[in-house]
């Protein structure tokens, strides 16, 4: 939360800061939800009713329609999106529906909230060939953190896993007779994803000659560590990826979620059905996953508009 986000709720009624706490107990105990996440929807609601309480709010069930459509309106007109417009509403019918339930309210004013649908943007994906190069852009290092950048994109192409659950696992979440990972996804939801040869030769590489030279007493249990001995940053993950996609001609500048998109959307072109697709990335929704056949079906226009004669 920031400092700015800190002061609102620090001015917020007591009511409402005390309705807030026990929404923030609800995500981080009961829905088990990542620090990250619980940390957007309190800011979410804390936005929220500090627009409530310039209407004059004090209590929960100040909270009405009129409301929540105002503080809408009101992000609109400073500049928010489509796709920021539509997490807010999504935030505010999560907060409106815990306040039915715990009592606070007398019905939940968030159902009948309607919000645009955020802009389905295709992501940038690279091709397979692009993929290889950017893969191998640090094959053959053999000092410590050669070796570890080799893994990450391996791994991150390889099972197409996000970059949190990337520097999130451990050693022993790597089963290297099966050659699976077991990653802790969103919503804590543990998931087996597999990973071919190549990662394996990359993981072997690291554990017998890479790691043992960065470990450190900081190291703990992690499978992939910083220069300094404890586990790597997400942004230092992220700095990998693009300079490796940065030496590979013609291809985008993506980080560690373009190479999720790529993996994707190159197992679905190699036959995958879209529900292993979907269990493979972790997603809730099958919806979410869909949207890497737009991106097939946008490369296959491409390829017909480039190579069809009457195209």
């Amino acid at each position: 939360m920031t400092a700015g986000t800190a002061d609102v709720r620090a001015a917020l009624p007591p009511a409402l800061a005390e309705a807030l706490a026990g929404y923030e107990d609800h995500l981080r105990s009961q829905r088990d939800l990542s620090e990250h996440t619980v940390r957007g929807y309190v800011a979410d609601a804390v936005g929220l009713l500090d627009h409530l309480t310039r209407r004059g709010g004090e209590q929960a069930h100040d909270l009405d329609l009129a409301a929540l459509r105002s503080w809408l309106a009101q992000g609109r007109t400073r500049g928010h999106s489509r796709a920021t417009t539509a997490r807010h509403a999504a935030s505010a019918r999560s907060f409106t529906a815990w306040l039915r339930r715990a009592g606070l309210t007398p019905q939940d004013v968030g159902q009948r909230l309607v919000s645009p649908k955020a802009h389905r943007i295709l992501p940038g994906v690279l091709a397979p060939e692009q993929a290889r190069a950017v893969v191998d852009a640090v094959a053959g290092a053999e000092e410590p953190v050669g070796l570890r950048d080799s893994v990450v994109l391996e791994l991150l192409y390889a099972s197409g896993i996000r970059v949190s659950e990337l520097v999130g696992l451990d050693v022993d979440d790597v089963d290297r007779g099966r050659r699976l990972l077991r990653v802790l996804g969103k919503g804590r939801k543990e998931r087996s994803v597999p990973y071919g040869v190549p990662a394996e030769r990359a993981v072997d590489a690291w554990l017998t000659r890479g790691r043992p030279a960065l470990a450190s007493a900081d190291s703990g249990p992690a499978l992939l560590l910083g220069a300094r001995g404890r586990r790597l940053d997400p942004r230092e993950a992220r700095r990998i990826v693009h300079a490796a996609t940065a030496g590979v001609p013609g291809a985008p500048d993506i980080g560690p979620h373009g190479l999720r998109h790529s993996a994707a959307t190159h197992v679905l072109e190699g036959g995958a059905d879209l529900r292993s697709v979907q269990e493979l990335l972790g997603h809730a929704s099958l919806a979410t996953t869909q949207i890497y056949t737009h991106v097939t079906v946008e490369r296959l226009r491409a390829v017909h508009a480039q190579a069809h004669p009457r195209a």
